[in-house]
């Protein structure tokens, strides 16, 4: 006969279950879909403060970040845990990038885009067309129950996505970018977090007092100009799309860089169109979960770059054809 204790203990696995099962159906009753809109839209709207680890090529950082946004603006301050200890404060699209070790200020232009989520899913991606979306499991992520979600590819010319989204407000908690072997490439996870918390003013300012740093300001790039394409992709892998070109000017490079956009909705690659200096060599690179393919084409060269496998970038760099 089984003693009290082992009875307990089997009603207690029992209910367990039972309870993980029904947030699991509560989960999927609002759907990959719906998830997918409320990540976007705490993306853009959550104040937060917390510890990130970032994995890529098998190394990993842990991160301190604080990120405000007030009337649409966003401000942040993020600073790497090791080595020289940089220090990034974002406020809009002005970031000063500081360096205690040189005791030095770098002042750049960024966009809008996230710092830690440049990857996540948008709007224009067209589910059950290159990508399957499901509802994975209930999962539990820097202390909070996260809902995770699977993103697959129907090919292998760009990557998987898991995501860990808070079961509360639906923010990211974990992102992972997986090649087609399963592994992942790279990982944005918190460790700790605290979400939709006053932050003040002082949470936002550097760590290091920087009255006697030397400032550099990096140089501003060309000016862009939006443009209708002379240029087409006569070959992309299916689902991607052009979605914007713009045209800069660039000094020493005798004429314009046209710098077009495709998307299939998740993946982006960036093609820029140089004139040709001479030099017919081809070239490849990868950082991180970054490729780039550099192709001489005529009196031009032809660069394409994004977090996408090295076979995509190198089947669109070849594809561009003038119209």
């Amino acid at each position: 006969m089984r003693s009290d204790s082992a009875d307990c203990k089997v009603l207690a696995a029992t209910l367990l279950a039972f309870l993980a099962a029904a947030v699991d159906a509560r989960a999927v009753e609002e759907g990959p879909g719906d998830w997918l809109q409320k990540m976007a839209t705490a993306v853009q709207t959550t104040n937060y403060e917390g510890t990130v680890i970032r994995i890529q090529d098998g190394i990993a950082e842990a991160i301190k970040v604080v990120h405000l946004v007030a009337d649409g603006v966003v401000r942040e301050r993020v600073i790497v845990q090791e080595g020289n200890g940089l220090e990034i404060i974002r406020n809009g699209n002005e970031v000063h990038c500081i360096l205690p070790d040189r005791k030095s200020v770098l002042v750049q232009e960024w966009d809008d885009q996230s710092t830690l989520f440049s990857t996540l899913p948008t709007s224009d991606i067209q589910f059950g067309s290159e990508y399957d979306v499901a509802i994975v499991r209930q999962d539990r992520v820097a202390g909070r129950q996260a809902v995770m979600l699977a993103i697959r590819p129907h090919d292998g010319l760009r990557y998987g996505h898991r995501l860990w989204l808070d079961r509360e407000t639906g923010f990211p908690l974990q992102t992972n970018l997986i090649a087609g072997d399963g592994e992942a490439i790279q990982q944005v996870k918190f460790a700790d977090i605290k979400i939709g918390e006053t932050i003040h003013a002082s949470a936002l300012q550097p760590s290091t007092n920087i009255d006697d740093f030397r400032w550099f300001t990096e140089p501003q790039e060309g000016r862009k100009q939006e443009i209708e394409s002379d240029w087409i992709s006569n070959n992309a892998p299916s689902g991607f799309r052009l979605t914007s070109t713009h045209a800069e000017e660039s000094p020493g490079m005798g004429g314009s860089t046209k710098h077009m956009l495709l998307s299939d909705g998740l993946a982006n690659v960036s093609v820029f169109i140089a004139p040709h200096n001479g030099d017919a060599e081809v070239r490849r690179a990868r950082v991180a979960a970054s490729n780039s393919f550099s192709i001489a084409k005529g009196e031009y060269r032809i660069t394409a770059v994004g977090e996408v496998p090295a076979e995509t970038v190198e089947q669109i760099a070849r594809s561009m054809q003038p119209k």
